[in-house]
């Protein structure tokens, strides 16, 4: 979740993260708990990625890439997509007859926003910004990580200032929810 270098090698790390949590998921029996502890995984590692991308990613990719406002908002229509399929999986148990094709939806869904990004969006990217605005790019990603929500919030704003005014006080209580009840402990 904080791995280090520019925006596009912290980013692409968090994809292949996440890419394993599927696979992880996918090696468990149907119905097993495991596959609810590895959504739960999936959900919040998705969720802070998605949230920084939205605080700092999209933003720059509008400033600094040509039609970056119609791919922003192609991202963001992505993320939307997710984040309401996550709040669906949100509450179901593992041997649910929805679980699996929720799982399944999302994984398509991810794959092909993650393929989308980078084979398009993070070229784009790097050939319209120094390595140094791409470095503290990477740093103010790992630092909204840390800060964002773990847990899915469909309705809550996903562009500044919204999301930067919000996102951390909703991280901060999913955090201590999280702790309360042990989600995301392996």
């Amino acid at each position: 979740m904080g791995h280090g270098g520019n925006v596009i090698a912290e980013l692409t790390i968090d994809h292949r993260e996440v890419d394993d949590l599927f696979e992880r998921i996918e090696a468990q029996p149907v119905g097993d708990e495991q596959r609810r502890k590895l959504a739960d995984e999936v959900t919040m590692e998705l969720v802070r990625h998605s949230v920084a991308e939205e605080m700092y990613l999209y933003p720059a990719v509008r400033k600094h890439v040509e039609g970056g406002d119609g791919i922003a908002d192609k991202e963001l229509s992505d993320h939307a997509a997710v984040e309401q399929h996550l709040k669906d999986l949100e509450g179901l148990e593992a041997d649910a007859p929805q679980f699996d094709h929720l799982v399944a939806t999302l994984k398509r869904e991810v794959s092909e926003h993650i393929r989308d990004e980078e084979e398009r969006l993070f070229p784009l990217l790097a050939a319209a910004c120094t390595p140094e605005a791409l470095d503290a790019l990477g740093d103010k990603v790992r630092m909204a990580k840390k800060m964002a929500p773990t847990r899915p919030h469909p309705s809550a704003p996903d562009t500044p200032p919204g999301n930067k005014l919000l996102g951390p006080g909703t991280g901060l209580v999913d955090r201590a929810r999280d702790l309360l009840t042990g989600r995301g402990k392996s």
